[in-house]
């Protein structure tokens, strides 16, 4: 078998495992910020209390799969509801070394 028929194959395969992946569902999170915050100042925390994050305005927003970094970007008006609009992939290696 020449090398140009295992790359074809493999090819395939791979095609077809990625098929598989495709209707797995994973959970999307979009972070705004956070911050530390005591038990005693959360008990205080009533409507209309403000929490300063760590994040400042205009900063680009993390995108979490599964609680694994996956991008960066901003939020978007679509229609009616807010979505979020990738503005920066972390690269494969960077998510690895994050696990």
């Amino acid at each position: 078998m020449s090398n140009t028929e295992t790359d074809q194959e493999s090819g395939e395969g791979s095609s077809a495992n990625l098929k598989r992946l495709e209707n797995i569902e994973v959970k999307l999170t979009v972070e705004v910020g956070g911050t530390k915050i005591s038990i005693g100042d959360l008990l205080k925390l009533n409507d209309g209390s403000v929490v300063e994050l760590d994040r400042l305005a205009g900063e680009h927003l993390d995108i979490l799969v599964n609680g694994t970094l996956l991008a960066r970007g901003e939020v978007v008006l679509v229609g009616e509801r807010l979505g979020i609009r990738f503005s920066e992939i972390v690269s494969p290696e960077k998510r690895v070394r994050s696990l």
